[in-house]
């Protein structure tokens, strides 16, 4: 009589640990190394991405891993692997569900940590995650430079994975009177989404004592909230004799790649002008008039 095949059964995460080709047994070994204080950062450090899969087998393996995460007294290095072992873990989403909440809860608790880099590792997760409370804490920070978090230029780029109005408002006063100049690009890059900045970006686009630079982004966002107030103003710096030829090359393209080919194609001051800049002394505007112009046959 043949013998009955015993079946074990193992658990989901067993069998996922068989999937991806590592031992349960071998996570957990590196998990342990990788939380021991008596082990040496180095050593700690290199059992983390071992430890990855250990994260989410039990709720005991990812408790370890997220005190960790939150303990002032471990050294910085050990914590920032930490993190690291984490979110790789959470990029597995179905495996991951069941931690992600204790996971955000751990990472609201670390956002105000001492440590500048965990400060602000933490914080693009969060923002990227949209969440409220990461985002109250950015814009308390743009508000009252006491209490940020992150320079302000950190905190724009972050609060524009969820932009609203509030945020908008900010980014204009920062546009206008802003604590440095990176934090001003930034205002000017988060604004590019928002419709009611439009008067912002017409404003700098004319104002020729404003840096190119600026000039141009707020072409580029003029180009994706206002189209034909960019043409407008783009036909009126080609125009203008005494622009700066930075500007009227980046005017050049936009009428080139993106204007309404019948008003272009009948604007002979507009053409006139273009073909004039064929040989202006910036080899730029020269490449941008020529192209222009052949576009239209001229």
């Amino acid at each position: 009589m043949a013998k009955k095949r015993r079946v074990v059964k193992r658990s989901k995460s067993a069998k996922r640990k068989a999937r991806a080709g590592v031992p349960t047994q071998s996570a957990r070994a590196a998990l342990a190394v990788a939380t021991s204080p008596r082990n040496t950062v180095k050593e700690r450090v290199a059992a983390m991405s071992a430890a990855t899969l250990a994260v989410c087998d039990d709720d005991q393996g990812l408790q370890t891993m997220l005190n960790l995460l939150r303990d002032r007294d471990e050294p910085i290095k050990v914590r920032l692997a930490a993190l690291a072992s984490i979110q790789a873990a959470s990029f597995s989403v179905v495996a991951f569900e069941s931690c992600r909440s204790d996971y955000i809860a751990t990472l609201r608790a670390v956002m105000t940590d001492p440590d500048p880099e965990l400060r602000q590792r933490v914080l693009g997760l969060l923002a990227r995650e949209k969440d409220a409370a990461a985002g109250k804490r950015l814009i308390d920070g743009l508000e009252n430079p006491a209490k940020a978090l992150v320079p302000p230029e950190k905190a724009l780029q972050l609060l524009g994975y969820d932009p609203h109005a509030d945020v908008y408002k900010i980014a204009r006063r920062m546009v206008e009177k802003p604590p440095n100049e990176a934090a001003r690009r930034e205002a000017l890059r988060l604004l590019a989404a928002d419709a009611n900045s439009k008067g912002v970006f017409e404003k700098i686009l004319r104002d020729k004592t404003e840096a190119p630079e600026y000039r141009r982004i707020s072409a580029s966002a003029l180009h994706a909230i206002a189209p034909d107030a960019l043409q407008k103003l783009a036909r009126e710096i080609v125009l203008d004799s005494s622009e700066s030829e930075d500007v009227q090359a980046t005017s050049l393209t936009a009428i080139s790649q993106f204007g309404d080919e019948a008003k272009v194609s009948g604007d002979e001051a507009l053409l006139k002008r273009v073909t004039r800049l064929k040989t202006a002394p910036s080899a730029k505007v020269k490449q941008t008039a020529k192209r222009l112009l052949t576009k239209y046959g001229r």
